[in-house]
């Protein structure tokens, strides 16, 4: 069973798609911290993000992988764990920079694919075009929106628990430039999938989204899926 999960930044994929990978026995891919590891990669060899082509060599070349169960997921480029290291500011910042480059994306959505398929259960996987690029015969597609201002204190407030000192008016403005980057991108803008499940989550709480997002798994599951 694959379900993929996409939606703008701060709208909840990474929490629930954790929970439902728990719940159902599933692997659990985070193309995020994908994009975020080649960020990083860049950054660590001086690159220019403004440097498409060498951002794209670097994508090609670096080794990613993500390891470990959905709520201790680690992430390793070239061998060395960097889970910490990608979760910093300038880094998100640094990856929806190198997220909107074509060849940035092929070479992830490659590797994500061959990550998905080579599960025996199955998967989930959120990001932002999963249900349109990566996957676009999931067994199940959801759409997870909010308004921005409920997306920017999500945020907020998880930045401050990681002891990350920002303002909850930078948080909507990121919130805000990072919507502008996905809907505009040239590759694979962010969009709804055909077929998916959309959920507004501005108002309702996280294990609302969870329980609305399993009724609507065990409505339709394959027969004999776990």
């Amino acid at each position: 069973m694959i379900i993929a999960i996409d939606g703008p930044s701060g709208a909840g994929k990474s929490t629930l798609g954790k929970m439902l990978a728990k719940k159902y026995g599933l692997l659990y891919i985070d193309t995020g911290a994908m994009y975020r590891a080649v960020a990083l990669a860049a950054a660590m060899n001086g690159s220019n993000p403004e440097d498409a082509e060498a951002a794209a060599n670097i994508a090609e070349n670096c080794r990613i992988e993500l390891q470990g169960e959905p709520d201790n997921l680690r992430v390793y480029l070239d061998g060395r764990d960097v889970t910490e290291k990608i979760r910093t500011r300038e880094i998100a910042r640094l990856a929806s920079i190198v997220s909107t480059y074509s060849d940035v994306r092929r070479r992830m959505v490659e590797l994500q694919r061959e990550i998905g398929r080579s599960s025996p259960s199955g998967c989930v996987l959120e990001g932002r075009d999963i249900g349109t690029v990566v996957f676009p015969d999931a067994d199940f597609k959801f759409f997870l929106t909010a308004k921005p201002e409920a997306r920017a204190r999500r945020r907020y407030r998880e930045d401050i628990a990681r002891g990350i000192s920002v303002t909850y008016e930078e948080t909507l403005a990121e919130i805000n430039a990072r919507d502008a980057r996905d809907v505009s991108r040239k590759d694979s803008p962010l969009s709804i999938p055909d077929n998916a499940i959309v959920l507004d989550t501005s108002d309702m709480s996280l294990e609302e989204v969870f329980e609305t997002m399993v009724a609507k798994i065990e409505e339709n599951k394959p027969l004999g899926a776990a």
